[in-house]
Parts: structure tokens; sequence; C-alpha cells
């Protein structure tokens, strides 16, 4: 029996594949382990949307291949088809498997220990198919948590991204199959969805219809008690089916959530990144969801330091922040990726980049917490999704808010409760139950 170390890195739908390849290779006869140690094989399921995030990946592979020289080492995700030969260069004996082909774990593993693994074996490995991964095995971190991967790719072509390098086109699943797999998961204990894919807005686009509405509308039709979340749209696939998403979003079932990366609060720059939208969408669709939901949690991408982006466009950042004051606010300086567009222009000094990035955070947090005011001495109800530490529980609102609950009633997890909001933070509040 051999025993696999897998590690993950980025986007829920990366967790999602790390749990498929866990079930998979569970099926197969491995064991799975949280020790590098005793581990026989080591995977590393890796993200190439920041170039931090690279960096990091690459001087875990660099240490682990130090440490573990004899160790078969496999590397996922999206870096094997975008950083093979820098990565070629840290360990030679490295094994590739493409992003899709998340599927072929426990192949390319008996391939290798078969002695049939050669370089025409390694290009399949990396070849581009369309690859559903639904209705698979799969071993997750939190079953009360099913997280569904509903299309791969996009339809974007955005200058500055890497990740569409190696993820490709759209290719949206089929939609029976998807509510198939809600329903398998939901009738498994799931009490909470995650859809998610690079864009959830563009489902079906390349089918010629933009499908996410009837795919809900399916979804929070079945007869169970969960809650859903969806995950991030971009604007311009987005409102087409405003008012179709609001209206779904009525239905409890709903998390009052959504994920919608502006990039940039300029148009010139987001003319340069070739989003496809201006700012003044972005505004509306925010102020047309606030209206129905007040309380409702925004969520947003910023990229600073962009090569073009001036200090008026900056300022047009900072000013789309105090406006709307998004609740969660993933902030990104620029890294510049060869083989994208944005890669060959000429990028502003680390400094200014350094300053920007600081000033954005600094007004965010200011303002979400300013947010998180409005539920102090507030009892609201909440659904208690995971375990964090002997006492110490994560739970979630209607709003998607983490409240976090100090307990010793062990027989909380899975459960909705009442609790009394008495302290608030920057992105989370404190509840006490009863």
């Amino acid at each position: 029996m051999k025993y696999i170390y897998l590690e993950t890195y980025g986007c829920s739908a990366n967790i999602n594949n790390s749990e498929i390849m866990k079930g998979l290779l569970k099926q197969s006869g491995y064991e799975i382990t949280n020790n590098t140690k005793i581990a026989d094989i080591l995977i590393i399921n890796s993200c190439i949307v920041k170039g931090k995030t690279e960096s990091k990946i690459k001087r875990r592979i660099q240490d682990l291949s130090k440490e573990f020289p004899s160790k078969l080492m496999i590397i996922s995700g999206c870096m094997p088809e975008t950083d093979f030969n820098s990565l070629k260069k840290i360990n030679p004996d490295l094994l590739f498997l493409g992003i899709h082909h998340i599927k072929d774990i426990s192949s390319i593993i008996l391939d290798y220990f078969n002695n049939e693994f050669n370089s025409n074996k390694q290009k399949e490995y990396l070849s581009k198919q369309n690859e559903e991964k639904i209705l698979l095995p799969k071993i997750p971190d939190n079953k009360l948590i099913s997280i569904i991967q509903i299309s791969e790719g996009c339809n974007g072509d955005c200058s500055y991204c890497k990740t569409r390098l190696a993820k490709g086109h759209l290719f949206s699943y089929n939609m029976e199959q998807i509510v198939k797999s809600v329903q398998s998961d939901l009738q498994n204990g799931a009490k909470e969805i995650w859809l998610t894919s690079q864009d959830c807005a563009a489902y079906g686009l390349e089918r010629g219809k933009n499908e996410l509405p009837e795919l809900l509308n399916k979804i929070i039709k079945l007869k169970h008690n969960f809650k859903l979340r969806l995950g991030m749209m971009n604007p311009n696939n987005v409102y087409p089916i405003l008012d179709q998403l609001i209206q779904i979003y009525q239905d409890k079932r709903m998390y009052k959530f959504i994920h919608i990366p502006i990039q940039s609060a300029s148009n010139s720059v987001l003319k340069d990144m070739n989003r496809n939208y201006k700012i003044e969408i972005v505004k509306e669709i925010i102020n047309k969801f606030r209206k129905e939901f007040p309380d409702i949690t925004i969520a947003t991408d910023i990229i600073t330091g962009y090569p073009i982006e001036t200090n008026e466009d900056h300022k047009s950042n900072l000013e789309f922040i105090k406006e709307y004051s998004p609740d969660v606010f993933n902030l990104s300086k620029f890294s510049s990726h060869k083989g994208t567009k944005a890669g060959k222009l000429k990028p502003l000094d680390i400094k200014i980049i350094n300053k920007r990035a600081s000033e954005l955070m600094f007004l965010h947090r200011k303002t979400a917490e300013e947010n998180k005011q409005k539920f102090k001495n507030k009892t609201i109800n909440v659904f208690i999704n995971k375990k964090i530490s002997e006492n110490l529980y994560e739970s979630r609102d209607e709003n998607y808010n983490i409240i976090l609950i100090n307990s010793k009633d062990k027989s909380i997890l899975g459960k909705n409760l009442y609790v009394r909001i008495n302290q608030t933070g920057v992105h989370h509040l404190i509840g006490i139950i009863g």
C-alpha cells in the first residue's frame, strides 16, 4: 500500500480538484496522509493567479525535492500548463498532470511504477481536452460543504491573465449532470453548496445562451434544506441576466453574496485590460443588488499597479472602495506574466505599487469594519459549518458573513442556531449562542 500526500493552492475549483483526486486515489487503493515523511508520493496542486503564489509554490517544490529526492513528485493544477520548463529546472524528475486530466491521477502513477511513463505519455497528460469534473468520488475536507464546478475556462481575453493560458476557452458542464451532483451531495449530508468556476455568469455562453439562471432555478427547486453560494462572476456576463439573478436571489436558499471582480475602477485601465465593460456597469449591478438586499455581502478584486495605471486611475480605485465599501476585497499587485499582452508592458516602480496597495488596503479595512457595525447587538440566524479548534466554530449568516462562536457543545456543528453579535471585526463577527 502506498501513501500519498497532497498539498493544494488556489481557488475553490482547485480545492475541489484535490477532493476529486483524493477520492479517485482512495478508490484505486492508495492511502491519503497529511505527513510528507511517511508519504511515498507527493502531489502539489498548483495555482498561477498571483506571482507571489507562484514563487511560494516553486520554493515549496524546491524544498520538498531536496528533502525527499527519491520520492515521486507530481505537479498538478495550472502550473504544468504554463511553467513546465522552469519547474523542470528545479527538479528534472517531476511528473506533470495538466488541468484537463485530473481524472487521470491514478493512471499517471500507474504508468510511472510500471515503467511505462515517457515523454509521449507526458505530452498526453498535458494535452487539452474537455473534462467534466462532476459526479466523481471525492474526499472533502468538510463534509457539510459541497464544492461543484460548473465550467472550465472562460470566454474572456484579459491582457494580464495567465490562468486562461492554462485553462483555455469556456467549456460548460452538462446541466443535468450538475444538478445530479448537487442532489447526490445533499443526500450524502452536505448542507452548503458552492457553485464555482472562473466565471459562473458565463455558464452556457459557448452554447449560445446564458444558462446560469436556468441552472440556479433547477438547483433551488431541489427538496432539501441547504444554502447555495454562487461563485465569482464577471460584470459583463452578469449584466444581461441581472434582473433574473436578483429574482433568483429572493429565494431563502441563496446566500446573499456576490463576487464581482472589477480589477480596476478606471475605464481607461479596464479598456487596456480588455475587460469588456465600463465601471458604470459594475456600479449599476451593485446598486440594484443592494436595493433589494441592503445587507448583501459584496466581494471584489482589484489589481493595483497595472502598467498604464496613473495616479488618477489609482484615485478612482480609492473612490470606488470608499463609495461601495466591499466587504471582501481581494487585492493583487500586478504580476507580469510571460505570454500575456500585459507582460510585454513596462512595469511600474515597485515602490509606487506598494504604496498604492497599502492605501487601498487601509481604506478597505476601515470601510469593511464600519460595514460590520450594523450587526452589533443583533440576534441573527446562522449555520455552523466548520470546527476551527477545540471550542471554536465558524458559521455563516444569510449574507455569508463569518460569525465565530465559542462553545463547548460539540453537537452544534451542522445546525442552524440564533446567536447574538457582541463583537465585530474587519472580516468577521463574534457571536454568543442564545
